[in-house]
């Protein structure tokens, strides 16, 4: 089982970042339908669909290229769903880590509805933001699966606790803020760092900015984003960059007296260090294939190495008691393991 759990964690640190290559690299549509091509098992079977309607429209979603990229990304997730049912069914028969499995399956089946209906409903920012949430929910379930017998809790001040969890919290909510400028393709609507279009506070309109079910680029009348309302969106990101760098850094500052932390910590600040480098440079360099997908994996990354901090921080209350009942020695052994 323990084979099968790191083979399913490793691959599922293919497919998130592979899902935002497919996406990014405009290649979301390349197969219209869904599960299969142009209702064949593969672009291959589908060429002939496939050229007439790139024939039809050169600058379109749809090319055998494109359809590969899209079909690749399914072959892989369905291997992965695969790989995820039989661990599963080897945790239920151990009568081990039943309800991590349980929720494992469940997301497996939502991001499985999520990804249908990415492709059906034709790309609204919602469903793919969802779709990538859920991404990361199967790769920190299956992280815990794989990682877990190897954590070591550590005892800790109660505001490291509180402050590794607000971190989670913190980064999940950037990475959901991510997705929407990504969908939203908001990206390049803020030129030049730290400055956004010369303006230390630019232009926003937050009116149909986050509305959740209008179609892509649209209002919920029909009428175009504009370009305010991308501005909010990016301007909203960079806020909550800072905002998870100030969190990284306090959590950092409160845990580094700890020594069985540090190098959880350092890694921490090292990704963290990566993703604003990655960030920048996808502004300044008009958004390169490889930065934006880098930047997608190292947000998988942080969120992955926060949350495995949280999980390892414990209070330190129990610590306490030990003490305050060894420094009672006149008590009964009972009075003694009752404090």
């Amino acid at each position: 089982m323990r084979r099968l759990i790191w083979l399913a964690f490793i691959l599922a640190c293919v497919v998130v970042p592979f899902g935002a290559y497919v996406r990014l690299s405009d290649a979301g549509l390349g197969c219209p339908d869904w599960p299969g091509c142009y209702g064949q098992i593969s672009p291959h079977h589908a060429a002939e669909s496939i050229q007439r309607q790139y024939a039809q429209s050169p600058d379109g979603p749809v090319s055998l290229g494109k359809a590969w990229k899209e079909m690749s990304h399914r072959y892989l997730a369905g291997a992965l769903g695969a790989l995820i049912v039989a661990v599963a069914w080897h945790a239920w028969r151990a009568r081990r880590h039943r309800r991590a499995a349980g929720a494992l399956l469940a997301v497996v089946a939502a991001q499985g509805l999520l990804g249908m209906w990415t492709v059906t409903l034709l790309l609204k920012p919602a469903i793919v933001t969802l779709h990538l949430l859920g991404g990361m929910s199967v790769l920190l379930l299956l992280a815990w699966l794989a990682l877990s017998p190897r954590l070591r809790p550590v005892e800790a001040p109660a505001v490291l606790n509180w402050l590794a969890r607000g971190l989670v919290l913190a980064v999940a909510l950037q990475v959901a803020l991510g997705g929407w400028v990504s969908t939203n393709y908001a990206a390049l609507a803020c030129q030049g760092f730290p400055a956004c279009n010369g303006e230390w506070w630019p232009q926003m309109r937050f009116e149909h900015a986050f509305h959740l079910f209008r179609a892509l680029g649209e209002a919920p009348d029909g009428s175009p984003l504009a370009v305010g309302n991308l501005v909010a969106v990016h301007w909203l990101h960079r806020l909550g960059a800072a905002l998870v760098t100030v969190l990284c850094l306090a959590t950092a500052r409160a845990g580094w007296r700890l020594p069985a932390l540090r190098g959880h910590l350092a890694c921490l600040l090292a990704l963290l260090g990566c993703q604003l480098a990655l960030g920048v440079a996808n502004v300044l360099l008009a958004l390169p294939l490889p930065a934006a997908v880098s930047h997608n994996a190292g947000a998988a990354g942080l969120l992955l190495a926060a949350s495995l901090l949280a999980l390892r921080v414990r209070p330190a209350r129990a610590a306490q008691a030990r003490a305050v009942a060894g420094s009672l020695p006149s008590l009964s052994k009972n009075h003694r393991e009752w404090v």
